[in-house]
């Protein structure tokens, strides 16, 4: 590990040392929250009794196909917007305003089209992610150097050979920066889609714990959604700068 990831890590146990110090001394009340050392115990107690398995591959199948989708149709619809001006000028008030849009309203018109099972999730889940897969792809190919394409035409390359040995590379540093805000927002879709109407996942299961007022049970989910996103952001990022520094950047 690298001496920035040490420092990471030890921000991360002091803010967690700091938190239990305030619940076990009655500065934060019980009632309210609960020490990070219950959390980590319930979870580990959630985990082992199997009781999270169901949700747990819910919520993950959801999110995984939620991402999948975003990312491809996100790159997909990048590339082709970026290649027609006009169209990128005509989308362009749509793609920043995009996020003002409170996307849960569409929830009970998704569930009428699709039912109540896993697709209206899924559908939340992409529709938040998918546009920042496209803004990053757009933000990515406008920053390829011009001389790029004068290289690749000098090799008589073709637009596939191109694409994959010029312009994708280039566009590495946005693309990996879309994919990882796809998972992240591919994960808050799906599991706050969840807490409306989902007959299982994370989400249900945290709202279920809040209605009972279950702390133990809806804390110990809370955190572990938080190391879990944490966890798979991490692992992108070093996978990240692995490349980067493969191309020397």
């Amino acid at each position: 590990m690298t001496r920035l990831a040490w420092i990471r890590l030890a921000i991360v146990f002091a803010a967690f040392a700091v938190l239990e110090w305030l619940v076990q001394s009655g500065r934060i009340s019980t009632h309210t929250m609960i020490p990070p050392t219950a959390m980590v115990t319930e979870l580990w107690a959630l985990l082992a009794s199997g009781e999270l398995t169901g949700d747990l591959v819910q919520t993950l199948s959801n999110v995984a196909i939620a991402c999948l989708l975003s990312v491809t149709v996100g790159f997909a619809t990048g590339a082709g917007v970026h290649a027609v001006p006009r169209l990128r000028r005509a989308l362009d008030p749509f793609l920043t305003t995009y996020y003002a849009v409170p996307f849960f309203v569409f929830y009970p018109l998704l569930v009428f089209i699709f039912g109540m099972n896993n697709l209206p999730m899924i559908a939340i889940g992409f529709m938040f992610a998918v546009v920042a897969m496209i803004i990053n792809t757009l933000n990515g190919l406008d920053k390829i150097p011009r001389v790029y394409a004068k290289v690749a035409r000098m090799h008589q390359m073709g637009r596939l050979a191109t694409a994959l040995r010029v312009q994708i590379p280039a566009a590495m540093p946005n693309l990996f920066t879309g994919l990882k805000l796809s998972v992240a927002y591919s994960f808050i879709g799906v599991i706050a889609a969840e807490f409306i109407l989902a007959p299982g996942g994370l989400g249900y299961a945290i709202s279920f714990a809040y209605d009972n007022f279950d702390n133990e049970t809806m804390y110990a989910l809370m955190l572990f959604i938080l190391v879990l996103v944490t966890a798979i952001n991490m692992t992108l990022h070093s996978i990240e700068q692995r490349l980067l520094r493969r191309q020397g950047l």
